[in-house]
């Protein structure tokens, strides 16, 4: 995806520098730990340092519910701008005119708004904390209803937004490079000191080993968004709860499903909100499916049951509503996920999982190419509390190259 120009992000100088693509976007604001918002107050121009994270296309800003950002916000929202930076390196130049720095950094505008829904928010603090380490949240305790009181968090939908970048060396005038004096680059990274226990005697979780921050997570477990001719695979966000409520409304789509069909919106809301919990733990990743003839989100799909040392990982939690069956989304969806994991993970395997009364989900499974294992008797429990056997199937990276040409002649 590349977000448009517009002219809060069209460059007057160095246009070649400027980067419009949502993976480095996303990049950047993942892994800066702090950003800083600018807004105005009385006429005045105001700008706060402050954390951040990102959750699907949408920017979320940390602060008190006391905080003027906050405070202004009320209502409609309060029009802003975000900033963060990250400095790899100071350039030395010969002259002192061309001394520079190599950076990466985003801007942000638009209206951010206030987070009312407490199970939205508990999603995105729950990622604030994983972003400083990945696996912190799952290992401290959530924030009381007093706390959650608190604590504010403004919205930010990533549209008007781009990223600037440089690299390289120094910019030397030719008259200059006979000079005597040293030339180069500094490079620059953010590096972690020795962890300063409150009790000595805790052992240290494995994530402060060697911490190196969101510039190291794992592309495992990242949802990288995806597009094909039928379907998009985005980054699930809250954005969704509405379209996936729709889709959801047949109860033919929940009959195999072990989970609940969620009987209104806020059902929906809570399901979307313990996926992106589970996705900041680590757990699973996310995509919503959205329909390219629709825009609409028609369905969710996940990685879970992530193994990188094994190169191993399950496709799952997906549904898709009954509009879209049929249609060619499903197998466009597995086709993608089957080789982001193959080709781009380096899985050796990958697997997936279904009711073993449901036929025509199995008859689907064996048209993508995966070869059945077997079968887990009395695996989970069904949402009317009966028992459930599940049936197994996985792909190997040795039969993958097959399966996917005949996957995308079948598409065509």
């Amino acid at each position: 995806m590349t977000y448009p120009a517009t002219p809060a992000t069209t460059p007057t100088r160095y246009p070649d520098r400027m980067h419009r693509d949502a993976d480095t976007v996303h990049a950047v604001l993942d892994e800066a730990l702090f950003c800083h918002l600018s807004f105005v107050v009385d006429g005045r121009p105001t700008i706060l340092p402050t954390l951040h994270v990102r959750v699907g296309d949408t920017l979320y800003v940390h602060g008190s519910t006391g905080s003027r950002p906050m405070l202004t916000g009320r209502g409609e929202g309060v029009p802003v701008s975000v900033a963060v930076t990250l400095l790899d390196g100071l350039v030395f130049a010969k002259a002192q005119f061309h001394h520079s720095a190599n950076y990466r950094s985003v801007v942000a505008h638009g209206i951010a708004v206030p987070v009312t829904d407490e199970d939205t928010r508990r999603t995105v603090l729950a990622a604030l904390v994983d972003k400083i380490a990945a696996g912190r949240a799952a290992d401290s305790r959530p924030p009381t209803r007093q706390e959650l009181a608190a604590t504010g968090v403004l919205a930010l939908p990533l549209t008007d937004v781009g990223a600037k970048v440089r690299t390289g060396g120094a910019n030397d005038d030719e008259a200059d490079l006979g000079l005597p004096y040293w030339s180069g680059v500094l490079p620059l990274r953010t590096t972690s000191g020795e962890p300063e226990p409150v009790d000595p005697a805790t052992v240290l979780p494995p994530y402060l080993h060697d911490w190196r921050g969101a510039a190291e997570r794992s592309p495992w477990y990242v949802a990288a968004p995806m597009a094909g001719r039928l379907v998009r695979l985005e980054p699930l966000s809250t954005a969704h709860v509405d379209d996936l409520y729709g889709a959801s409304r047949d109860p033919e789509v929940w009959r195999h499903l072990p989970g609940r069909r969620p009987e209104t919106r806020e059902d929906m809301a809570h399901d979307v909100a313990a996926a992106l919990r589970a996705q900041a733990a680590g757990t699973r990743v996310t995509w919503a499916q959205v329909d390219r003839a629709t825009g609409r989100a028609v369905g969710m799909t996940s990685y879970y049951d992530i193994a990188p040392g094994s190169r191993r990982v399950e496709i799952g939690y997906t549904w898709l509503g009954r509009a879209a069956w049929r249609t060619g989304i499903n197998t466009e969806a597995k086709l993608m996920l089957l080789t982001r994991a193959f080709d781009e993970l380096g899985a050796v395997r990958v697997s997936l999982r279904t009711d073993s009364g449901n036929d025509r989900s199995q008859r689907a499974i064996e048209r993508l190419g995966m070869k059945r294992d077997g079968v887990l008797r009395n695996y989970v429990m069904r949402a009317d509390g009966t028992p459930r056997d599940r049936v197994v199937y996985s792909m190997t990276d040795v039969e993958w190259p097959d399966a996917a040409k005949r996957l995308r002649d079948l598409l065509r």
